[in-house]
C-alpha cells in the first residue's frame, strides 16, 4: 500500500467560504455592453467576433465590480492602453481585502471557532494588494484577527496561486503544532478591464473570460473532535514548470494598469504537461499509479478549451469535469480564486446527492491549478466520510 497510509500527521481543509460582486454581466449580453461602453458599436464585424468568442466561452455569468457607473467615473479604463494605474490601484486597493473578508466570514462561520484562534493568514491576489501595508494586513483588520498573526502574501503569481497557498497551508499547519491557517484568494478585473485594440484578439478573450470573486479556505493538522470537521485531507503538493514556455501566459503592470497576453497554444501545453504533473506528483506522495476515473478533479477552469484538452488527455468521463465547468460556467475565470470554488462545489454537492465522501464519492482526488510560467501545481486530496 502506499506511504500514505502510514501514520502521519496531515494538515487538513475544515472550511470553505467564497463571496462574489452582487453585479452579475451575463455572457449572452456582454458584448452589446462591453462594445457600448468602450464607444465602439460601429465595429460591427469585430463585435461579431466578440460575440462568437463569448458564445463559445462556455460561461453563461460573471460577477464584478465593473460596470457603466464606473467606467462613466472613469473613462479611461474602457479605453485599451489609457494611463489609468493609479486609478484601478486605488479601487483594487478597496475591494481586494473587502471581498477576500466577505469569503473569509464565510469560512470562519462554517469552521465555528472565533476568528482569534487563527494563527496564520495567505493572501493571495493577482488584482490588487500592492499597496503598503496591503490586502493581508486590511483583513486581519477586518475580520478582528490577532495582532500576533503570521502574515504571508503572494502577489501577482496569477491563476496557480490558489493551489499553491494549499501547499503553503499545508506546511505551516503540519509543522507549527496547533496552527489554524486562514488561506484568502481575492480578485477582480478592475485592474485589466479596458476597451478594444483591433490588431489583439488576445485582448478580446480576456475581455470575455475573467470575473471577480474571492475564496477562502481553514487549513490545520488533527481537528479538535466535535468542534472541527475534516473536509478534505492535504496530502501531498508539488509544482512543475514546463519548460520553454515563458511567453505563453504573460502579465505585464504598466501605466495602463495590468496587461495580459495570452498565447493560443496554452490549452494544449497545459494538456501535453498534465499527465508529466500527475506521475511527478503522486510519486511524490509515494503513490503508485490510480485510476483516473476513480478520482475526483478540481481543475483550473483556465477556459472551457483547457478543460476539454484536459478531460481528453487523462481520458477522463464527462462527469468528472462538471463542478470546474459548473465554475466556469456561473462565474468564469477567477484567476487563484477558482479552484476553491470547485471545492467547495463538489462538497455541498456530495453532500446533497449522498455520494459518501466530499469528493463525489471518491477517496483520492487532485486539483490543479495553471498559471504564468507556464507552472502547473499539483495537490493531492483525499476527501472525507459525510
Amino acid at each position: 500500500m502506499s506511504s500514505l497510509t502510514k501514520e502521519r500527521v496531515h494538515a487538513s481543509i475544515l472550511a470553505i467560504g467564497t463571496a462574489n460582486p452582487s453585479n452579475v454581466m451575463q455572457q449572452s449580453t456582454f458584448p452589446d455592453f462591453y462594445f457600448h461602453v468602450t464607444g465602439n458599436d460601429h465595429k460591427q464585424d469585430l463585435k461579431d467576433k466578440f460575440r462568437r468568442i463569448c458564445e463559445k466561452s462556455g460561461i453563461r455569468k460573471r460577477h464584478t465590480y465593473v460596470d457603466e457607473a464606473m467606467l462613466a467615473a472613469n473613462p479611461g479604463m474602457a479605453t485599451y492602453k489609457a494611463p489609468t494605474l493609479d486609478t484601478r490601484e486605488a479601487i483594487a486597493a478597496k475591494v481586494v481585502p473587502e471581498l477576500g473578508a466577505a469569503a473569509a466570514v464565510a469560512a470562519l462561520k462554517e469552521w465555528g471557532r472565533p476568528a482569534e484562534d487563527i494563527t496564520h493568514l495567505i493572501v493571495v491576489s493577482t488584482s490588487g494588494g500592492r499597496d503598503l501595508p496591503g490586502a493581508d494586513y486590511h483583513i486581519v483588520r477586518l475580520l478582528g484577527l490577532s495582532p500576533t498573526v503570521q502574515r504571508v502574501a503572494l502577489y501577482y503569481h496569477g491563476c496557480f496561486a490558489g493551489a499553491t497557498a494549499l501547499r503553503v497551508a499545508k506546511d505551516f499547519a503540519e509543522n507549527n503544532p496547533g496552527a489554524r491557517v486562514l488561506a484568502v484568494c481575492s480578485e477582480t478585473i478592475v485592474t485589466h478591464f479596458r476597451g478594444l485594440d483591433d490588431a489583439r484578439m488576445d485582448n478580446l478573450v480576456t475581455q470575455a473570460l475573467f470575473g471577480d470573486g474571492a475564496s477562502a479556505v481553514i487549513v490545520g493538522a488533527q481537528p479538535i473532535a466535535g468542534k472541527e470537521k475534516r473536509l478534505f485531507d492535504i496530502m501531498h503538493a508539488s509544482q512543475l514548470l514546463i519548460p520553454e514556455t515563458s511567453n505563453a501566459v504573460q502579465g505585464f503592470l504598466r501605466e495602463a494598469g495590468l496587461l495580459f497576453f495570452l498565447g493560443k497554444e496554452v490549452p494544449s501545453l497545459i494538456a501535453n504537461n498534465i499527465e508529466a504533473g500527475l506521475t511527478e506528483m503522486l510519486r511524490g506522495a509515494g503513490m503508485g499509479d490510480l485510476d483516473r476515473n476513480s478520482m475526483f478533479w478540481a481543475v483550473h477552469p483556465g477556459g472551457r478549451g483547457v478543460l476539454d484538452l484536459v478531460e481528453a488527455a487523462l481520458g477522463l468521463k464527462p462527469e468528472k469535469m462538471e463542478a470546474s465547468r459548473m465554475v466556469l460556467a456561473e462565474y468564469g475565470n477567477m484567476a487563484s480564486a477558482c479552484v476553491w470554488f470547485i471545492l467547495n462545489e463538489m462538497r455541498q454537492r456530495s453532500v446533497t446527492e449522498g455520494q459518501g465522501t466530499t469528493g463525489e464519492g471518491c477517496e483520492w482526488g487532485v486539483v490543479f491549478g495553471f498559471g504564468p510560467g507556464l507552472t502547473l501545481d499539483s495537490i493531492l486530496l483525499r476527501s472525507a466520510r459525510i
